[in-house]
């Protein structure tokens, strides 16, 4: 948690304590529904919370914009963005009900009302939004293929729309037929070593 507040000390009093809810939350679901490895849950806020941060560290959302997290599994890096840009909409999905169920009752739980979660498959999706955010559920040209009639195409943001993923490792094989594709590098952001080959890969999507 100091972790969080040392990167983003603006945070509400209701933020705060929302994040700092993680912790218990996170660790009664999995004891019930093992959404995180075991040997990650006693580092939560370092290996899911601050990882799934790094997005906006890259790109904060605007208010009244529109994310979709797929392959949200316990709801990374859905729930924690969500906590940080409460004027945003975010729209989780996976299709394993056992994970939507943990998500839903974290966000209910939480109080959260800018997230809607449903057990769904990428493709099943409709509408439009900003961005697609996810984290390393395949590579990027299955990823590209499920997403890529989903984003709007007025960008509003830094960035132009399109996907924001967390990957980590040599992404050159991966990302080869992505010429605009742009990494960047979160241990020039977070300290500690976890995030050491960790990146936030943006691809511009136009419809």
């Amino acid at each position: 948690m100091d972790e969080i507040e040392q990167h983003f000390p603006n945070l509400s009093d209701l933020q705060k304590a929302q994040f700092q809810k993680l912790d218990d939350l996170y660790h009664d679901w999995n004891a019930k529904i093992n959404v995180i490895s075991r040997k990650d849950i006693d580092e939560l806020y370092t290996k899911h919370v601050l990882h799934s941060l790094g997005i906006a560290k890259i790109q904060p959302f605007l208010p009244a914009s529109s994310i979709l997290d797929v392959g949200t599994g316990g709801g990374f890096p859905g729930i924690p963005l969500a906590i940080l840009f409460p004027e945003t909409q975010f729209y989780l999905i996976d299709v394993i009900a056992k994970k939507i169920k943990v998500v839903q009752a974290v966000v209910d739980a939480l109080e959260l009302k800018n997230v809607k979660a449903q057990q769904i498959r990428a493709e099943a999706v409709t509408g439009a939004f900003d961005f697609i955010v996810s984290r390393a559920v395949t590579n990027m040209p299955d990823f590209v293929s499920w997403v890529k009639n989903k984003i709007k195409k007025q960008s509003k943001h830094e960035l132009k729309n399109g996907i924001l993923y967390l990957k980590g490792g040599d992404l050159t094989e991966e990302l080869k037929d992505f010429p605009t594709a742009t990494e960047f590098m979160l241990n020039a952001i977070f300290e500690d070593p976890f995030f050491e080959t960790k990146k936030v890969v943006h691809l511009e999507l136009n419809n």
